[in-house]
């Protein structure tokens, strides 16, 4: 259970019906934190919504609904989770994804702004990056998205540190760039809901348990050691734990921060597959496929900074436990 934090907030938190943002909520709530999740229900789940939360179906674009929700409610701070996140259906569709990822985030900041919210915690990703030279990649980094999803994404940080530029010194903000996320919550109260999951984690657990009859490995020519792309993958809970970290730091008056979210290693595809038959005992079907469009080689994360500026520390590393998480979520779930 995470720590108490200093001082509770009320936090208004958009897609806290999705995977992270569920988790996310909990970690909130943990903390002593009040909470208001407002989702559309697009693709998260109401029964991922803890106890405890307020909740309100709609939309983060709608600057009438989240006015109203902040008065209601008396929020302090707002932590913005909502968005599409399918890079190749964002290759493929990139108008919907600036629309919801980029013009959404617009209002939904300006509506902030303009009824007195002082902190905002962004949900961004390592996409931004696009397919880095230097690895591990720092926030120093040049961003050089390849997909429309990292450009949207990027659009938004951008959006906020103008504002932070304009001298709203009143309203700060901290942007986590996220690296894979996966696993599921250790006391199996939230997980990966998704009607057609494209991350490989949960993607590599549906075969394992049967159901998929096989798992697709997008391209083996990349130039990486075995020939597949590269992730820094990161526990569910541990990037939970950051947002409140994060929370806390703006809370006190701490600056704007853009950091990055992942453990500073990452593993193949391969290697995920060789995990996932380690923890199930079982051999997994694979199939060789064309790579997908928007899918860099190799991405993993310098994670010094966040350590240091908001002393995180993670506690589930292991990528036997991230699996073993997610699998026994994917049991639970479907009553296997």
């Amino acid at each position: 259970m995470s720590a108490q934090s200093p001082r509770p907030e009320r936090v208004l938190i958009t897609g806290g019906a999705g995977y992270v943002g569920s988790n996310v909520a909990l970690a909130l709530l943990e903390a002593g934190h009040e909470l208001v999740v407002l989702d559309n229900l697009s693709s998260g789940d109401r029964a991922l919504v803890p106890d405890g939360a307020r909740f309100a179906e709609g939309d983060a674009g709608d600057r009438g609904l989240v006015a109203g929700l902040i008065a209601e409610h008396e929020v302090t701070a707002v932590m913005h989770l909502a968005a599409s996140i399918d890079v190749p259906e964002s290759v493929a569709d990139p108008l919907a994804y600036y629309r919801n990822n980029t013009c959404v985030s617009r209002d939904l900041i300006e509506t902030c702004f303009d009824h007195g919210v002082k902190s905002f915690v962004f949900s961004s990703s390592a996409a931004v990056y696009g397919a880095p030279r230097e690895l591990p990649v720092s926030e120093d980094a040049p961003a050089a998205p390849i997909n429309p999803y990292g450009a949207s994404k990027l659009m938004t940080e951008v959006m906020l540190g103008d504002l932070a530029a304009a001298g709203h010194g009143d309203f700060r903000h901290l942007s986590l760039r996220y690296f894979n996320v996966a696993g599921a919550d250790p006391q199996y109260r939230s997980g990966q809901c998704a009607a057609e999951a494209t991350n490989l984690i949960s993607v590599a657990c549906m075969a394992a348990l049967g159901l998929r009859p096989e798992l697709e490995i997008y391209g083996d020519d990349y130039d990486t050691p075995d020939g597949t792309c590269v992730r820094d993958y990161i526990h569910v809970t541990d990037i939970a734990r950051a947002h409140v970290q994060a929370l806390d730091h703006l809370a006190a008056g701490g600056e704007c921060l853009t950091l990055n979210c992942g453990y500073g290693f990452g593993y193949s595809v391969r290697e995920v597959v060789e995990s996932c038959e380690r923890v199930t005992g079982r051999k997994l079907a694979t199939r060789r496929a064309p790579r997908r469009p928007g899918d860099p080689p190799a991405v993993v994360a310098d994670a010094t900074r966040v350590r240091e500026r908001l002393g995180w520390r993670p506690s589930y590393q292991s990528l036997d436990f991230i699996i073993e998480t997610a699998l026994e979520w994917e049991r639970r779930r479907r009553g296997l």
